[in-house]
């Protein structure tokens, strides 16, 4: 039975996908027991499960690996959703800012900062990956650190300043910290 999922992957992510010689494709059939077409022109990419019964988790997770590398994310980040205990999180700026597409690029500019030190900055405390692609925003850890990222980037889509961002960011950090502490004294 010939049965799969397919994704439409913008046209400059295709190569990227693919990798040198073929190396991010074949990487993500082995490790995820999938069989990937890629369709160059249209930029459809065709996940085809090498299981008989259809999608497993590990062949869930090769689509998940392709959404994100289609959200901007690097293969060697977005391979990390191999592990079952990371996720991917995906907002679209469309759906939080009812303006103009200035209004999206100046949004992006907010929580990218200067020279990425936002971003940076947000992934460093908060532990997820973080992908300013587009019309989307994009986050690759454990759910904790998505949901924290995810937060600190929409207190940023709310206006309020980096600063605020960031002691937030600290202070969930700080707790979290002494919660390991607690667990680990117990």
């Amino acid at each position: 039975m010939d049965f799969g999922k397919t994704i439409k992957v913008p046209h400059e992510r295709i190569a990227i996908l693919i990798g040198s010689n073929g190396s991010v494709k074949k990487e993500l059939e082995l490790r995820s027991n999938v069989m990937i077409k890629i369709e160059g022109e249209t930029g459809d990419i065709e996940i085809i499960p090498a299981c008989e019964n259809g999608f497993d988790d590990k062949s869930l997770q090769a689509i998940e690996v392709i959404e994100a590398i289609s959200h901007g994310f690097s293969p060697m980040v977005a391979f990390r959703l191999l592990n079952e205990d990371i996720v991917l999180l995906i907002i679209d700026l469309r759906d939080t800012v009812y303006r103009s597409s200035n209004a999206i690029t100046r949004l992006k500019g907010r929580i990218i900062g200067a020279n990425g030190k936002s971003r940076k900055t947000i992934e460093e405390l908060s532990g997820a990956s973080i992908s300013v692609y587009g019309h989307t925003v994009s986050f690759i850890g454990t759910y904790e650190e998505t949901i924290l990222a995810n937060d600190a980037v929409l207190l940023l889509l709310k206006g309020r300043s980096h600063k605020v961002v960031y002691e937030m960011l600290q202070n969930a950090r700080r707790k979290a910290k002494i919660e390991r502490l607690k667990l680990w004294m117990s």
